[in-house]
């Protein structure tokens, strides 16, 4: 009887960390991570001439960019984005999704 509360017991856990990581990211946290991307997307995640906008972006497509960015599979003509993403955790890039996301888009 024990060992089946144990067995239930360790379920419930996993079940609850495994939520916590299919949970979508985090907007606050992105938001602190956001001022490396300022740098050329400006404050307000519009872009201009020369880098596109980011703000309002679908975040599926957004982590699937910077991810492809940072297995090199899609590469920016300086290789800026490489130097950016390529220290971000999934994490880090569902939370940066997500508070572009949030921002309202041009």
């Amino acid at each position: 009887m024990l060992s089946k509360k144990l067995i239930i017991a360790v379920m419930f856990i996993l079940m609850l960390a495994a939520g916590g990581v299919q949970a979508g990211g985090d907007a606050a946290k992105g938001a602190e991570l956001a001022v490396d991307c300022a740098d050329c997307h400006g404050d307000d995640g519009l872009g201009d001439e020369d880098t596109p906008a980011i703000a309002g972006t679908d975040e599926a497509t957004f982590i699937k960019d910077l991810q492809d960015f940072k297995s090199g599979e899609r590469v920016d003509e300086d290789e800026m984005m490489f130097d950016y993403v390529e220290e971000l955790s999934d994490q880090d890039m569902a939370d940066l999704a997500a508070y572009f996301h949030s921002l309202p888009a041009k």
